[in-house]
């Protein structure tokens, strides 16, 4: 047996990994050795530079989703056994029902299911409109021994707005045990449906009718704006949302800033109870500056909110019971993710007090990745395998590769998480599955075209004269996967740039993309020829669109700057394309 530090020290993972690789691929270097004169001794070195790079890729690829799905640490609840929230916002509507369709009407055991639920965690909910089934609410609260803060919608169609008045009358007259209050109207202010005036004369109106308790519901802002308003209802009822303010709030200050809004309007209207009728956070959905929608965050910002609330003894309204997809035809995809509990398993997302994970399924989705990653070498060695004239891949090619399969394993899993969540009617799930396309194309084919030093090809030799297009099926593929890859970048470009509040940032699938085509320009010698009109078209709009998204979402909003890196990567990889036929 060799003595430690005698001559077989250090060769044994290497003796290892050659017997490895060996039954691996021995089949196939049979056939190398007659074509090429090469046996496995002589490709060892490089395929063992493969195995370390592949097995790089897979540990990072681990860490990054070990580092996601860790559970973070919540601070103790500080209700006591047994204690409920104030008040829920509740709207019943679930799956693809929307009260945009006026056909549309809640079944009563519908709304029974969701309030025995409800009943669980709070005695009150709150409710916005007095029509489409939501008339059934209070009845149907009654029996089960809850509390409504009855709304009615006030829009600028007299006519609704009126019917909606008269219901609520009926509903507060018939079960004034069971009505907590009457909430006049919902950010009329905010959308400019009625002036201050004649608001003050509906909640007066109102008031002559029915015995309960009168308010109005608006941001916090527009109460300061309307002093006559805050004289007619019987208390204050105002919105702090510190994700939807002009200045964003992070997560970590949204409690204190709830409490400061707070104090400042009570100070605004001495001797009036204000209470708070609608304050949460989205579980996901595009950050606005740093405020960060997240299952945790979410948890975090009410939990804090409910301890100042019960320090302070304050009446809080969380917005809301369940997630409501049909928000996100108004709001994007965070519009449909204020819910406690989850609209298609009516699960709640987190528990008071306890840790949670970003991403529970982070094993499932890391092991996705490693074997992603898997395939992605495995196409670049079979691509190096497939050239005519075997020569091994240089240490440039291996990292290249590296480099895509990390991009595509890391960010495979959260793009297919991501799928149903960002994806609205039919162009929504069209655009969502070309982003997905393409990231699982653009690792594995790019990986190929380094391996067989293929160039990237310019647009005009897939779309343009018949005589000049290209046959290759790998240059086509790259090529296709590149055209695709613009296009939709370009969507995301100029959609951040003209109307950019509610649209999304889709780093994920756009960085599996991108990545690949750029490490592929900085790793592959160009051909000669002249550039491309599309390419240099298409990358100036991208590269001029990137200093207005950065500005207008400012260097807190890391997903903005995730986005724009690869805007600006994609933009540069553009203006690098060349062609031998140009």
């Amino acid at each position: 047996m060799a003595r430690p530090g005698g001559p077989t020290r250090g060769r044994l993972p290497a003796v290892l990994i050659d017997k490895v690789l060996a039954g691996a691929v021995g089949p196939y270097m049979s056939m190398r050795r007659t074509a090429t004169s090469r046996d496995f001794s002589e490709l060892g070195p490089s395929m063992r530079i493969g195995f370390v790079c592949f097995a790089i890729a897979a540990a990072f690829i681990g860490a990054v989703w070990f580092w996601l799905g860790s559970p973070v640490p919540m601070a103790s609840s500080q209700l006591s056994v047994g204690e409920k929230l104030y008040c829920v916002s509740y709207a019943p509507f679930r799956g693809s029902q929307t009260p945009f369709d006026p056909n549309t009407r809640i079944p009563a055991a519908q709304i029974e299911a969701d309030l025995t639920q409800l009943a669980g965690i709070t005695d009150c909910v709150r409710i916005y409109s007095a029509d489409q089934g939501l008339e059934q609410v209070v009845p149907i609260a009654a029996k089960l021994g809850m509390k409504v803060l009855q709304g009615f919608w006030i829009s600028n169609n007299a006519q609704k707005t009126r019917v909606q008045f008269d219901t609520t009358v009926r509903i507060a007259n018939q079960y004034p045990e069971t009505v907590r209050a009457v909430v006049v109207g919902n950010e009329v202010l905010l959308r400019g449906d009625l002036s201050a005036p004649d608001l003050a004369a509906t909640i007066r109106a109102m008031k002559a009718q029915v015995k309960v308790p009168v308010t109005y519901a608006d941001v916090w802002e527009f109460w300061l704006r309307a002093p006559d308003v805050a004289a007619a209802v019987d208390f204050v009822t105002i919105h702090i949302l510190p994700y939807w303010e002009d200045f964003p709030i992070a997560a970590a200050y949204a409690g204190p800033h709830v409490d400061a809004i707070r104090r400042q309007v009570v100070a605004a209207f001495p001797g009036k109870e204000i209470i708070i009728g609608e304050v949460g956070w989205p579980s996901a959905g595009r950050m606005r500056e740093g405020a960060l929608p997240s299952p945790a965050n979410q948890a975090r910002v009410i939990q804090d909110v409910l301890a100042l609330a019960k320090r302070d003894k304050v009446k809080v309204n969380v917005i809301e019971a369940f997630d409501q997809p049909w928000k996100r035809a108004l709001e994007g995809v965070v519009g449909g993710h204020w819910g406690l509990f989850d609209d298609a398993t009516r699960k709640p997302k987190f528990i008071v007090g306890q840790a949670l994970s970003n991403h529970p399924d982070w094993p499932l989705q890391a092991g996705g990745g490693i074997a992603f990653a898997a395939l992605v070498f495995g196409a670049a060695c079979a691509a190096r395998r497939g050239m005519r004239s075997y020569t091994n891949p240089t240490l440039t090619m291996w990292l290249a590769v590296t480099g895509n399969a990390i991009a595509g394993g890391a960010l495979i899993g959260l793009s297919v998480a991501n799928l149903p969540v960002e994806s609205l009617y039919a162009s929504g799930w069209l655009r969502s599955l070309a982003f997905l396309t393409v990231a699982v194309l653009s690792p594995v084919a790019v990986s190929m075209a380094i391996m067989r030093e293929t160039a990237l090809p310019r647009f005009s030799r897939l779309i343009g004269p018949v005589e000049g297009r290209a046959r290759d099926p790998l240059t086509l593929t790259i090529g296709a996967v590149a055209i695709v890859t613009v296009l939709l970048a370009l969507i995301v470009a100029l959609g951040l740039v003209f109307d950019p509040r509610y649209r999304d940032f889709p780093f994920a699938p756009l960085t599996a993309a991108v990545a690949p085509l750029f490490l592929h320009s900085v790793t592959m010698p160009r051909p000669p020829g002249a550039r491309g009109a599309a390419e240099i078209a298409a990358g100036a709009v991208l590269a001029a669109s990137v200093p207005y998204i950065v500005f207008n979402e400012s260097l807190a909003n890391w997903q903005s700057l995730w986005v724009s890196a690869m805007l600006a990567a994609l933009a540069f990889t553009l203006v690098r394309v060349r062609d031998a036929r140009g």
